[in-house]
């Protein structure tokens, strides 16, 4: 499955799901430009990558803002030519309630990056991807699929929905110029953002979460990566338009 001569963007790319697509498309070939906030742990998984393949492109940048979103599709096509494959990773959580009287705050925060960040970006790689008949991967999630029982976390399961949603809407739009687009649902996956949010005991909290799955297990994000390689790879020209679940079964018991 090499992507030898691929150019992939990945953003969210500093952890978790992200780092771990990062530096698996590198190890198979492919020319990596990795997006995230935080510098030092790009500089991390640049690392990693160019242990597995050739340096990645680093490019530290928010992608809610605008300026900085059309600076990162620029610097890809400056330093790479083109664009073949366009991974929406970079995601935000922001609590928030009907009762709490804060839903509308949290909801415009991650509506700003989990939705409308990835239309604009994949707005501006459209024509680039066009030109590679290349596909584009979202990071979704299973709380698009049902209604967690935790009201502070409704506007980011609103959020993930509206992706799911934007995915197949993108996807029959762009059918026809050879583009295609779908995304991955994971369930529970073994990251640092339980810590990233200040979490006090964190394994207590996964552990939780694997008892809920049916197959009594977390994903880790290396399984999530090879899920989004398979689907941007040539194996799986038919599929556009998919809401792809990984979730050991979590959607099974909840």
């Amino acid at each position: 499955m090499s992507f030898s001569g691929k150019v992939v963007l990945v953003t969210g790319a500093s952890s978790g799901i992200g780092a771990a697509a990062a530096i698996l498309f590198a190890k198979e070939g492919a020319r990596v430009a990795i997006v995230g906030r935080n510098e030092i742990k790009l500089g991390n998984v640049a690392r990693q990558c160019a242990e597995k393949g050739e340096t990645p492109l680093v490019i530290k940048a928010d992608v809610s803002n605008e300026k900085e979103a059309r600076n990162i599709v620029k610097q890809t096509i400056d330093k790479f030519g083109k664009l073949d494959v366009l991974i929406n990773n970079a995601g935000f959580s922001k609590p928030g309630s009907l009762l709490e009287g804060n839903m509308l705050e949290a909801y415009d925060d991650t509506m700003k990056t989990n939705v409308r960040a990835v239309i604009h970006l994949t707005t501006l790689a459209v024509p680039h991807l066009i030109k590679t008949k290349g596909n584009i991967i979202n990071t979704s999630s299973t709380v698009s699929l049902r209604v967690l029982n935790a009201p502070s976390m409704a506007a980011y399961c609103i959020s993930k929905a509206a992706l799911d949603h934007f995915t197949r809407c993108a996807a029959l739009e762009l059918a026809s110029s050879g583009v295609r687009v779908n995304s991955v649902n994971p369930g529970p996956v073994r990251t640092d953002a339980l810590e990233n949010s200040g979490v006090k005991n964190p394994d207590a909290v996964w552990e939780s979460y694997k008892n809920k799955t049916a197959l009594n297990r977390i994903g880790e994000p290396e399984e999530i990566a090879e899920l989004m390689l398979f689907l941007a790879c040539d194996r799986a020209r038919s599929i556009t338009g998919s809401i792809n679940v990984s979730d050991n079964g979590f959607l099974l018991k909840n």
